[in-house]
């Protein structure tokens, strides 16, 4: 079963769904028992048509669901509408759909965590990892969110600024969770770059090249996670990168600066020292200030403490972190990691272990492990 098919598709199909006057919740549930009937029967009878296949199935269930006396009624003329067996158009509808889930009836952060839901295939679970909430926390929010959207005709698309949002986030999630969505990121920010010029989607598609340029040397051949101080630069996409910063340069030029520019700058600093110790910290340091005035985000908070740390010393470092939330995610990682540097590697093993228990996915749980036990292993020689 290509599962990669299947999630590529469901944009498509929840689009004519909707277009077809099923309210959102309810398509979004129709869509998802069509993939589950795909799974199920695909692998004995694979369809020539896969799209085809799913839009009739469910736009079927979405009938099926309809109960109640008023929508038996409806049904007669939703039947009439069904769509025509046969090969299915080839149309991208994906981006369209971003758009179409950033309803102005909804808040920016529920319609951020209903498309990632419904179109970007991340479970509730890795949102709420995204917006450091309880899962418990995140399903309420997507709930409501479709509760809000329940009905609404979808004739007033969301905000750039919301779009962008969610890119990033699956961008994110591709880059570094469990469902490889990096590269379709990459793909629909381009299609909105071209067909919006806005300085925030140029920088937004330029930190995700910077960061995408940089995914061969991210993991060793067995899996595990290394860090950027020790990849092997050699392995990093020079066309990407030189693309990224054309595009980031251009952008900047229109003096527009958004959080995306800002990040990208950083990214681009990272991407143009020929080795770690010759990255400008001072100058990353520098943007993250330009990003903390843009965000008052935490976790540019935390990356900012280890700016710090490489550009003025462990102690600056630490004394950064200590104004942060140490519940904030991969704080302790960082705290361990500013110890190291400062030569107390008791306290830096300590922290990394327990790091280690609260990591957000395997390969990062493995590195933090390895870290411990080499400190622990330096200090009994």
């Amino acid at each position: 079963m290509d599962e990669a098919l299947l999630r590529s598709l469901t944009p498509s199909v929840l689009t004519v769904l909707v277009r077809r006057g099923a309210d959102f919740a309810a398509a979004e549930d129709a869509v998802q028992d069509a993939l589950v009937e795909a799974v199920r029967v695909w692998p004995a009878d694979p369809p020539r048509d896969a799209k085809g296949w799913l839009i009739t199935v469910a736009w079927r269930k979405f009938l099926d669901a309809t109960r109640s006396d008023a929508a038996r009624r409806r049904r007669e003329d939703l039947v009439d509408e069904e769509p025509p067996s046969g090969p299915a158009p080839a149309v991208d509808d994906t981006l369209q759909l971003y758009f179409l889930c950033a309803h102005p009836s909804l808040t920016a952060s529920s319609a951020v965590a209903l498309t990632l839901r419904a179109v970007g295939g991340l479970t509730t679970r890795q949102i709420a990892q995204a917006y450091l909430v309880p899962e418990a926390t995140m399903a309420q929010r997507i709930s409501r969110a479709k509760r809000i959207v329940s009905g609404v005709r979808f004739d007033q698309p969301g905000d750039v600024a919301t779009v962008l949002r969610v890119l990033y986030l699956v961008f994110n999630e591709g880059y570094s969770g469990d469902i490889d969505l990096a590269a379709e990121a990459i793909r629909l920010t381009r299609q909105l770059a071209a067909a919006i010029d806005h300085p925030e989607v140029a920088g937004l598609l330029a930190l995700m090249l910077l960061h995408h340029a940089r995914r061969a040397s991210r993991t060793a051949p067995d899996g595990s996670l290394v860090p950027l101080a020790e990849q092997d630069r050699g392995k990093w996409d020079t066309k990407a990168i030189a693309e990224g910063v054309d595009i980031l340069q251009a952008a900047l030029a229109r003096d527009r600066l958004g959080e995306f520019q800002a990040q990208a700058a950083i990214a681009a600093l990272h991407a143009d020292a020929p080795t770690a110790e010759e990255t400008d910290w001072v100058q990353i340091v520098e943007w993250y200030d330009e990003l903390t005035h843009l965000t008052d985000n935490p976790v540019v908070r935390l990356n900012r403490a280890v700016a710090v740390g490489e550009a003025d010393g462990p102690r600056a470092g630490l004394a950064a972190l200590a104004e942060l939330d140490d519940s904030l995610p991969r704080h302790t990682a960082v705290a361990a990691y500013l110890h190291e540097r400062e030569g107390d590697l008791a306290t830096a093993a300590r922290l990394y272990a327990e790091a280690a228990q609260h990591a957000l996915n395997l390969a990062e749980r493995d590195y933090l492990t390895r870290q411990a036990a080499r400190l622990n292993t330096r200090r009994r020689r």
